[in-house]
């Protein structure tokens, strides 16, 4: 897995690729810690390379939703797979972000 984000002015894009999973959840949370705890508004994830999510990783997902909605953001999650958005849609997420 690999994350980076860019900040352009209140809003934030992640930029994901490959598996995030239980082995690397904790580094992917160290990476958007800025985002939980800052003064982000709205956040842009690109998933164009992104493969595989795990439990932990929806976790960090629906963090990063609930801190940026407390401040009246919202999430816009870009490029998505379709196995992805089958597990969000399974998981009952997907009513919780936008989708492009």
């Amino acid at each position: 897995m690999e994350a980076k984000i860019e900040q352009q002015g209140e809003k934030a894009i992640i930029t994901i690729s490959g598996r995030l999973d239980s082995m690397n959840s904790g580094d992917f949370e160290k990476t958007v810690e800025p985002i939980l705890t800052g003064n982000t508004k709205d956040v842009e994830v690109n998933c164009v390379n992104f493969e595989y999510i795990s439990s932990s990783g929806l976790r960090i997902f629906l963090s990063i939703l609930k801190s940026v909605k407390s401040r009246g953001g919202s999430v816009l999650i870009r490029d998505m797979n379709a196995d992805l958005r089958g597990i969000f849609d399974m998981c009952g997420f997907s009513p919780l972000f936008k989708f492009e």
